[in-house]
Parts: structure tokens; C-alpha cells; sequence
């Protein structure tokens, strides 16, 4: 079975500007994969690479086994594509709107159209002109879904939505892995990406700073740890450990930061009389900072 979206060396130049620089990514068929990063990190530009609507410098893509440039119309065949800035006809319904894609993909009807309309309190006949920031991107949405395509490629899909709405897409998203179908899903917004994804791509300036599963991101990161003893402790027992930074003592309470395994850290409590611990694990958006924190520009 061929990688769902496979990337060697792609490089895309506009002058001196570099848009995306030797990227390598290889996204299984059946993953949620997240590509996150700032505006301008070259996010956009990768996928319309893939796409073929913007051609590499050097480097390759593929889509499903097929290379991204000389068999383009059938990668868009098996692509369902939101783009960044999704256009609308003001003049149509979405209804009239997706029936005309669905003509364009020899389709006899409007496939999930409808299912998705309801899931996402989307009304289909209204004309788009008249429609919401929110709705419009519904229909975005609505037509990369609707023909139930093997990839899903989504550039900032939550653009707009209210949170209940956001909520209704992610859990489409993961119905959508558990057929074994792909969502390459490229954002700047980290919760979601947390939520839904199986693996995550950071990109900074164009290029690739980590590729990790999103649990095993999360794990290289530093956790808060806190325990409460029955006595006041000397913190200097734990700034000796290693991996361990930021140790602060106050009243019984000691509070650390810590890199790698947390086992020395339990051992050294244990020589004191330990009433309470807690780990809070960092969230995504910190994994995130961090990266872009110790990665030169």
C-alpha cells in the first residue's frame, strides 16, 4: 500500500524567497496527520504543491502512489481540498454549488451532502451571498467531504466556526480515519491539532523542526510536577536529579519542571513522608513554542 502523501526533497523558491525547503514527509493511508505552524511557515505552499497548482523548484511529491505533477488530474480525483481561502459563486446556493461539482466528478448525486449539511447546521439552500463567514466555510468543508474521497487535504479547516460546530467537524474527522481514509490537516490552531491527530509535523520558515506522534511530542516535553510533603523539604536534593529544572519550594510544597523520566524524582520523594503529587503534562501549544524557541530561524 503506497504512503497516502509522500514528500523528498521538495523545495519551492519565489526568488530569494524560500517557501518550503527539502521537505520529507511520508503520511500513511488511514492517519490523521497534522502540519501546524505560524502563517507564512510554509504550510499552504506544500500543500498546493501537492495539488499541482504550484510547481516544485527540485524535490517530488506524491498522492496515493501517483507522482503529484504528471498525474495531477487523477491526484485531484482522489483528493477532497479545502483551500486557505475557499471562493464562493455569491450568486448560488450551496446546493447548486456542489451539484455542479458533483457533475464535475461524474457523480449521479450529492453523495454526503446532506448528512454533512445537517451535522454541521449547514442550510444548503440558501444562496451564499447572504451567508456568514461560519456557513461559508460550512460549505467548504461540505464540498471536500461530500464524494467521500480517500484523502482529505484541509488548510485551516476551522476558520470561522463556533466552537460547537468546531467540535461536530473533529468528530467527523475521526470517523473519516476510522474508515481508513487519510486527513492531512494543516493549522495554527493547537488544540485541535492535539485532539484529532495521529502524528504532527512542525514547520518553521519552510522548514521541517520535528515530526513526532502528537503523544510522544507531548512526552518529550517538560511536565509540571508538585508534591506536598508533611514537613518542609530541601530542594536541593532534587536540583541534583537529572532532567530536572525550575525546582521551587514553598511551605511543604515542592514544585519542578522535568525533562525525562520522572522514576528518580518518585525515589527521592520517597525518602520524605509524601502527602499529595500531581504531573501536568504541557499542552501542544507549548510543545510548539518551545520548538520554535531552540530552533535557529
Amino acid at each position: 500500500m503506497p504512503p497516502a502523501v509522500l514528500t523528498e526533497r521538495l523545495t519551492k523558491r519565489y526568488g530569494k524567497r524560500t517557501g518550503i525547503d527539502n521537505l520529507d514527509l511520508e503520511v500513511s493511508q488511514g492517519e490523521v496527520f497534522g502540519f501546524i505552524g505560524p502563517n507564512g511557515a510554509g504550510k499552504t505552499t506544500t500543500i498546493r504543491l501537492l495539488l499541482d497548482l504550484l510547481h516544485p523548484t527540485s524535490g517530488r511529491a506524491e498522492v496515493l502512489g501517483m507522482d503529484a505533477h504528471r498525474d495531477s488530474v487523477e491526484v485531484r480525483r482522489s483528493v477532497g481540498y479545502l483551500p486557505g481561502d475557499f471562493g464562493l459563486d455569491a450568486r448560488l446556493t450551496a446546493r447548486q454549488l456542489l451539484s455542479y461539482f458533483a457533475r464535475l466528478r461524474g457523480m449521479d448525486d450529492l453523495g454526503q451532502a446532506d448528512r454533512l449539511a445537517n451535522r454541521l447546521s449547514l442550510d444548503l439552500n440558501l444562496p451564499m451571498g447572504r451567508m456568514s463567514r461560519g456557513n461559508r466555510q460550512k460549505v467548504g468543508l461540505v464540498q471536500a467531504l461530500f464524494h467521500e474521497p480517500p484523502v482529505l487535504v484541509l488548510d485551516e479547516p476551522t476558520t470561522g466556526l463556533d466552537p460547537l460546530v468546531q467540535e461536530h467537524f473533529l468528530q467527523e474527522v475521526r470517523e473519516v480515519r476510522d474508515k481508513g481514509r487519510t486527513v492531512f490537516l494543516s493549522s495554527h490552531i493547537l488544540s485541535e491539532v492535539e485532539r484529532v491527530c495521529d502524528r504532527v509535523a512542525i514547520v518553521r520558515g519552510g522548514r521541517l523542526v520535528a515530526l513526532e506522534t502528537t503523544e510522544s511530542l507531548l512526552e518529550k516535553r517538560r511536565r509540571q510536577v508538585t508534591m506536598v510533603f508533611d514537613r518542609p523539604v530541601k530542594t536541593t536534593f532534587f536540583e541534583k536529579l537529572p532532567g530536572v529544572s525550575e525546582v521551587e519550594a514553598q511551605g511543604n510544597s515542592v514544585t519542578l519542571r522535568l525533562h525525562d523520566g520522572i522514576d528518580a524524582v518518585v525515589k527521592e520523594a520517597a525518602r520524605h513522608t509524601l502527602v499529595d503529587m500531581s504531573i501536568i503534562h504541557p499542552t501542544l501549544d507549548e510543545v510548539f513554542m518551545a520548538y520554535y524557541e531552540e530552533t535557529p530561524a
